[in-house]
């Protein structure tokens, strides 16, 4: 249902008719000549029969009233119309006096329409009366008469009756215009058919100049020899008919859109506009750009968004899209304008459109997108230091698009970089403003993040220089074997992947890849392959400043293995004599995918053996929570790989993450407070965030003179808040690491107490199928042996698992 605030039959490419005879008939002649789509459209609404590309052989519905309507226009009322309208001008242009345009208009009306109806009978007698009167109109109507009648009926039968007219020949003229229409109309659905309806124009032309000339009883040779030359003429002109009157009604049109803009802009609020008379919206051959029309849409948009939104969508398919793509663009440009703070900022990637644009407009607003997640992101951070830290990296990202505006001079450079200066005063503005905010309430900057992992930016990435050490070792040997990174849930792996840029040689460039989500979630191997191919171009600029050479999607489609192969080629070209370690995380997500059929195994486990055997630039790394034994496709696949074990920090990186984590870190502990932590959290990496967290927390709601000292009675008063904030990690463990078995007899170790060995003897004694769940418990690290007896191996994780059992 159309909107009340949208003209009724504006906008679209299927009106209604007027219900007056005359005016409707006017409105037929209008869309054959101007918008051939509504005439047809038109003609499908009355029977579905007479579409023109229909393959259907359902018959007309001949007791259709509206199908008898057509038939009456097209055959009696439209050409009186058209005949009387046509022979008049030409006539009057001629100079005839008014008594014989008159009854040349009379003469001509009645022999057209008795030649008009009586071919139209003829071409019926060989398939039918009803449908060669009914298909036969809708077929030379639709193609021929918008151009065949309209500029072969208009200079061929009006020049021809006009010519013998003013000349007194009377019975050449009713013989010319019967000829025009049968063969002129005809040739024009044939050609416009074939090859174009400039054909059928200059055939309709040069039918009826001939016929209307060469039939005159005084005609001789002389005359002839110029009737052939003028055909000749005509001919041309007919052909390039499409080009020429595009641009000979171009100026016209261009004045009366400029007109109607002018109206527009002075219209008083709550009237009707104008825009539905802009001859976008009513000449859909007209293919050059029309100006000022993106401006003109721009300002309904402003006063009426309905309608506005109306003449866009019309125009998106339409021959001047251009100005569809404009205004959209602008729309997006002012959107991201209007973001006056960094909570607007932080919303605007909702509704940024990506990929409906051009190259060059996807990639601007691409770029906005990234850095409205970001700073969505980086108020998600719980502290504000940390807060502060992400904010501080977006606004260089800020900065360095503002300095690429700066290089260009494209257009749209031009208008979207003061929304990127704009966007930049904004968050530098919000990053000052928390910093007076924490040195006004005398805070403790807290940067320590909680349940994510720490990427290239954050300072407080801690140790790991063994691990490094060891992978460095590792990719340097020559036998090339691949790695695994193997370590417990939160124990730090992706955050040791994100940052193997500080640890690795500048030669080694680490290509990070999160199986998880996009890749291992890809519908087919075209999908999976440019998700890899994206993250690996993404983590070698972001850590290494390396581009590596693009792969679009459409590329992978045909032949995805193949194409993706040769795409490696072209990146060991970029690495010249570096090498490339492709790290793969989590790589049960890729198992469970390939396990659901998402993925064939052969290809994608064939492809990862080929590129290890096969191209020495090329390094590959895996990391996740699994052994490879314990994924029997994987180990049939990848030999010989090399383990490197994550585990808990060393004591001195430990330390250092509670007391120094980053510079200038205001909070200090007693020394039994700091040997707390470390007996709560066996130097987890995760639950030393963790719990650390939650004590900055709780001296920021303590007075200022007490608010940089951590006691040990402060220790102990977080840990509650912590085992809650922390619920997610203890609830994987539970829910998705250990049986329940394992479950049980973890919970029967908790309820001994902290520091309690429970002898084996007892735990199979209360549990006497408990073998494999106790070594399933020792190989993900929740408990340890000591003599003949067995203990949690972190306390946090007791304290967590006693809960439950009380």
């Amino acid at each position: 249902m159309t909107s009340p605030n949208v003209p009724r039959n504006a906008y679209t490419d299927a009106p209604e008719q007027h219900p007056n005879l005359i005016l409707g008939n006017l409105q037929l002649l209008w869309w054959m000549i101007f918008n051939p789509s509504a005439f047809r459209n038109h003609l499908t609404s009355i029977d579905p029969a007479l579409e023109i590309e229909s393959k259907s052989k359902i018959g007309l519905r001949l007791r259709n009233p509206a199908l008898w309507k057509l038939l009456i226009q097209a055959f009696l009322v439209l050409p009186v119309i058209t005949n009387s309208i046509v022979v008049a001008f030409v006539l009057w242009l001629l100079g005839a006096p008014v008594d014989k345009i008159v009854s040349g208009v009379m003469l001509g009306v009645a022999l057209g329409l008795g030649s008009g109806v009586g071919f139209g009978v003829a071409w019926g007698l060989g398939f039918g009366v009803a449908l060669g009167v009914v298909l036969g109109v809708a077929w030379i109507v639709a193609l021929g008469l918008a151009w065949g009648v309209a500029w072969g009926v208009m200079l061929g039968v009006a020049l021809g009756v006009a010519w013998g007219v003013a000349r007194g020949v009377g019975s050449g003229v009713g013989l010319s215009i019967a000829w025009m229409v049968a063969s002129g109309v005809a040739s024009g659905v044939e050609s416009a058919v074939g090859s174009g309806v400039g054909s059928g124009v200059a055939l309709g032309v040069a039918l009826g100049v001939a016929l209307g000339v060469a039939l005159r009883e005084e005609s001789g040779d002389a005359l002839r020899d110029a009737l052939r030359d003028a055909l000749d003429v005509l001919l041309v002109v007919g052909v390039i008919i499409n080009l020429w009157l595009l641009v000979v009604v171009y100026p016209f049109q261009t004045l009366s859109n400029i007109l109607l803009y002018q109206l527009d802009k002075r219209r008083i609020a709550n009237k009707p506009s104008l825009l539905c008379l802009h001859s976008a919206f009513w000449d859909e051959r007209q293919r050059l750009p029309l100006f000022g029309l993106n401006q003109h849409i721009l300002l309904v948009i402003k006063q009426n968004p309905e309608e506005g939104k109306a003449a866009l969508n019309y125009l998106s398919t339409s021959r001047q899209r251009w100005a569809a793509q404009a205004v959209q663009i602008e729309l997006d440009a002012r959107e991201l304008e209007n973001c006056t703070d960094v909570k607007a900022i932080s919303n605007a990637h909702r509704s940024i459109p990506i990929g409906e644009l051009n190259s060059q407009v996807s990639f601007l607003l691409s770029s906005f997108s990234r850095i409205s997640q970001d700073v969505d992101a980086a108020l998600n951070q719980k502290s504000p230091y940390n807060q502060r830290l992400a904010l501080s990296a977006v606004a260089e990202k800020l900065n360095s698009l503002i300095r690429e505006f700066n290089r260009s001079s494209d257009k749209y450079s031009v208008r979207f970089r003061p929304i990127a200066t704009r966007w930049y005063e904004i968050v530098t503005n919000y990053v000052q403003e928390l910093a007076k905010a924490v040195e006004l309430r005398q805070e403790i900057d807290s940067p320590y993040i909680i349940g994510v992992p720490l990427t290239e930016q954050q300072e407080i990435f801690t140790g790991r220089t063994d691990i490094g050490t060891r992978i460095e070792q590792l990719l340097l040997d020559r036998r090339r074997p691949p790695l695994l990174l193997y370590g417990q849930r939160r124990m730090g792996k992706t955050s040791l992947l994100n940052n193997l840029g500080r640890l690795l040689p500048n030669r080694i460039i680490p290509m990070f890849v999160d199986l998880q989500g996009p890749v291992s979630s890809a519908s087919d191997s075209a999908g999976f392959l440019y998700n890899i191919a994206r993250s690996m171009t993404n983590s070698a600029k972001r850590q290494s400043a390396l581009t590596l050479p693009s792969l679009d999607r459409e590329t992978l489609q045909d032949d995805p293995f193949t194409y993706f192969d040769e795409w490696l080629d072209k990146v060991e070209a970029a690495l010249q004599q570096n090498i490339a370690l492709l790290a793969l995380d989590e790589f049960e997500a890729l198992d469970d995918a390939i396990r659901k059929g998402g993925f064939d195994e052969q290809d994608v486990l064939g492809m990862l053996r080929h590129l290890i055997q096969h191209r020495p630039r090329f390094k590959v790394m895996l990391a996740g929570s699994h052994t490879i034994e314990e994924f029997q496709r994987w180990s049939s696949y990848l030999i010989n790989v090399q383990v490197v074990h994550i585990s808990y920090l060393k004591k001195s990186e430990a330390r250092q993450l509670i007391e120094q984590p980053v510079q200038d870190f205001t909070l200090r502990y007693e020394p039994g407070a700091v040997d707390r932590v470390l007996q709560l959290t066996r130097y987890h990496p995760f639950l030393i965030q963790l719990l650390c967290a939650e004590i900055v927390a709780l001296k920021n709601e303590q007075i200022p003179s007490r608010r940089r000292l951590a006691t040990l009675a402060d220790v102990e008063a977080a840990i509650p808040e912590a085992l809650s904030v922390g619920s997610f990690f203890f609830a994987d463990i539970q829910s998705n690491q250990v049986d329940a078995a394992g479950l049980a007899i973890l919970q029967f170790l908790a309820a001994e107490g902290e520091g309690k060995i429970v002898s084996g003897k007892t735990i199979l004694q209360e549990f006497p199928d408990g073998c494999d769940a106790i070594g399933l418990l020792l190989q993900r690290e929740l408990i340890e042996e000591v003599g003949d007896g067995y203990c949690f191996q972190v306390e946090l994780m007791r304290r967590w698992f006693a809960r439950g059992v009380r």
